[in-house]
């Protein structure tokens, strides 16, 4: 075997047990009421109907990877993994400050898919399993890995009101105590936190989300963050030229529609947008995660899995609590959308 062959077999090896390792964990036996198989006899095009659906949106713009994996995030921070956040309304959690920059077209993606999946299980299948389904899907597609998904959610009949999603939600100024104050009340450790936050690895973000590194939010002057790699600040400040501007830039930008580890990259070389990223390897706590990921791939696709799992299964409902939607902007003609924390509402409505 020619130096050729044999170093084409070691790359081909190293992959193959890369993919193996971040498809193959031993993955986490699912909360109460979920199971790995919950649609198998159901709905057991479910899956393939899901995977075509976002194969087909992601083909003419794989941006939107990111809008639906960030659509699943703010859907489990607030009161778990309900499909609330897909309610429309003048006081849904979509018209809270945090959610505003959510994509449309992430809505429009899930509202589809739920119409092909409704036409081929009616009544089955919820909108928070398919969120997290498109989710999965779509990190997938971007060069994410592949796992499987314990479903059997159902969704909510009410949202959440404005001030639990602004509680809900880490803010991107945060720093790493900011947000575990956060992600420790949803038993999200240090290692999840550094892990989920990797999902930065793909998407766009808005001047007004970074400004606080350019501006000094009193006078609008320029006031750099001096944390922030100097040519890497320089080119933020031609997007963001004033404390007003409207534009939008990648996250990463080294691979901006790829996922991959080039996020935690950027951490090691100062060029990322948000504080609440670069504090992920200024503070101590963090740092060593960080620099683990930014070597290794394979453990950040590993502990991302792990972690996306965990918080995918956070106060999740199940069996009878909720109701499977028809739409999933609209609760069933049967139902009323109402505050989560309306006091009228049984407790035995919703998982704790």
């Amino acid at each position: 075997m020619g130096k050729c062959s044999i170093a084409f077999f070691i790359l081909t090896f190293v992959y193959m047990v890369g993919a193996f390792s971040a498809r193959d964990l031993s993955l986490p036996t699912p909360v109460n009421g979920l199971s790995w198989t919950f649609y198998n006899t159901s709905c057991p095009s479910l899956e393939s109907i899901v995977r075509k659906r976002i194969d087909f949106y992601l083909n003419q713009d794989i941006t939107q990877a990111a809008g639906l994996l960030r659509l699943h995030f703010h859907d489990c921070f607030v009161q778990g993994c309900d499909g609330s956040v897909l309610l429309s309304g003048t006081s849904s959690e979509r018209v809270a400050a945090p959610n505003l920059s959510l994509r449309k077209m992430a809505f429009t993606i899930i509202n589809n898919i739920k119409a092909r999946v409704e036409a081929a299980c009616s009544g089955i299948v919820s909108c928070a399993d398919i969120l997290a389904l498109a989710a999965r899907d779509s990190v997938n597609k971007a060069g994410g890995p592949f796992y499987r998904l314990p479903l059997g959610r159902r969704d909510s009949l009410g949202f959440a009101n404005k001030s639990t999603v602004n509680d809900s939600i880490p803010a991107p100024t945060f720093n790493v105590t900011g947000l575990m104050s956060v992600f420790s009340r949803k038993n999200l450790t240090l290692r999840d936190l550094v892990a989920l936050s990797g999902g930065h690895t793909i998407g766009r973000a808005n001047c007004s989300s970074f400004d606080n590194r350019l501006h000094n939010s009193t006078t609008g002057e320029n006031e750099e963050d001096p944390t922030l790699d100097q040519t890497f600040a320089n080119h933020l400040f031609l997007t963001c030229p004033t404390n007003t501007s409207v534009n939008t830039t990648n996250l990463d930008i080294r691979s901006p529609n790829v996922f991959d580890n080039k996020y935690y990259v950027n951490l090691l070389n100062r060029q990322t947008l948000f504080t609440s990223d670069q504090t992920l390897y200024s503070d101590s706590r963090t740092r060593d995660f960080v620099i683990g990921f930014a070597g290794n791939q394979t453990s950040f696709f590993e502990q991302f899995v792990l972690s996306m799992l965990k918080m995918g299964q956070l106060s999740v409902l199940t069996r009878s609590q909720g109701e499977i939607r028809k739409h999933c902007e609209v609760p069933n003609p049967t139902s009323s959308v109402f505050s989560i924390f309306n006091p009228q509402v049984s407790s035995s409505s919703y998982s704790t």
